[in-house]
């Protein structure tokens, strides 16, 4: 299997396939279809056919999606990575200098020495679930920021007309989270897999129709393969900083992924502290041992990501008697 590293940008791909030895080789394309196929183009003319590659390249927002599943639907396999990993991998191999010729040769390396797990397109309906949420959440910042604004203005006095105006936008935002929330529900229940999946997500003890369907989009994805994986994409492993007698940090969550999922998944905790039995009882028992508060949630948000991961693997609802091995404190 030969390695072919891709670095993304809005406008163009630089690739760079790396050959026997320590030889390598760089193209750099536009991002688009016509772009992929001059890619797949070159390769071939280089001796490799798609299932002979293995593409890796960097999340990227947005902009690796159609590059990525271009990729995919030509036969190839590919991966998507984390961009802090692929930089302190570089570091490591002495790369210290950055543009986008050795960043494509930096990932290349990478996925030479990590092989990672390849990637897969969501499913049509999980696609357009996760564009609903992000759409959904954009609104509500705008709608948190003119709600700020108004807030000061309690204290500026200002002209009729710019409160007019204000309170007019958050009105107008008001009713589009409505309509997008409202659109997100006809969605789901336009797929019957989606519908039965929100069921089981809310059959666990605090988690309602927003966490249910935000974590339907993110646990859809089938990138996961055990409940841990889907803990630490979200960034709620606990990280340690402990050596010999002299450096004695305090764990503290990785924060790795999306902070807004975070923010979500922790009111969710505040509640299931009190009224989900799994996660009350190890509340209890965490307190018992001194442990400080945030320990405490962000072992519940830990363990309310597992509770989902299994509800849906298993394809049954939340049991509270139910006392599986993996969901440790």
């Amino acid at each position: 299997m030969n390695y072919l590293g891709i670095d993304v940008a809005k406008a163009k791909l630089d690739c760079c396939l790396l050959l026997e030895g320590q030889r390598h080789k760089s193209k750099v394309v536009a991002n688009s279809d016509e772009g992929v196929e001059q890619l797949m183009a070159w390769c071939k003319k280089q001796g490799f056919l798609p299932a002979d590659l293995h593409a890796v390249m960097e999340s990227t927002g947005c902009y690796h999606e159609p590059a990525a599943c271009a990729l995919v639907r030509a036969g190839m396999r590919v991966s998507i990575l984390n961009p802090a990993r692929v930089r302190e991998f570089a570091k490591s191999q002495g790369i210290l200098s950055k543009n986008d010729r050795l960043d494509a040769f930096a990932i290349a390396r990478f996925g030479a020495a990590s092989k990672p797990e390849p990637w897969n397109p969501p499913a049509p309906e999980v696609g357009h679930l996760q564009a609903l949420l992000s759409r959904r959440e954009a609104v509500e910042q705008d709608l948190q920021r003119e709600t700020n604004r108004r807030e000061k203005m309690a204290f500026t006095h200002p002209p009729a007309a710019v409160l007019a105006s204000l309170m007019e936008h958050m009105d107008y935002l008001e009713q589009e989270r409505d309509k997008l929330s409202k659109e997100i529900d006809r969605h789901i229940d336009q797929h019957p897999d989606l519908k039965k999946d929100r069921v089981l997500l809310q059959s666990i003890p605090s988690v309602g129709p927003k966490v249910s369907a935000l974590m339907l989009a993110i646990l859809r994805q089938g990138q996961f393969v055990c409940a841990e994986q889907s803990a630490a994409y979200l960034g709620l492993v606990p990280v340690e900083r402990q050596s010999g007698s002299s450096v004695k940090g305090r764990a503290h969550l990785s924060k790795n992924g999306p902070s807004k999922v975070r923010a979500t998944l922790y009111m969710a905790a505040v509640v299931a502290t009190k009224h989900n039995p799994h996660i009350r009882d190890m509340a209890q028992r965490m307190a018992q041992r001194g442990k400080c508060k945030m320990s405490i949630l962000g072992a519940a948000m830990r363990k309310l990501v597992h509770l989902c991961y299994g509800v849906l693997k298993n394809q049954t609802p939340y049991q509270p008697l139910y006392h599986p091995k993996g969901l440790t404190e």
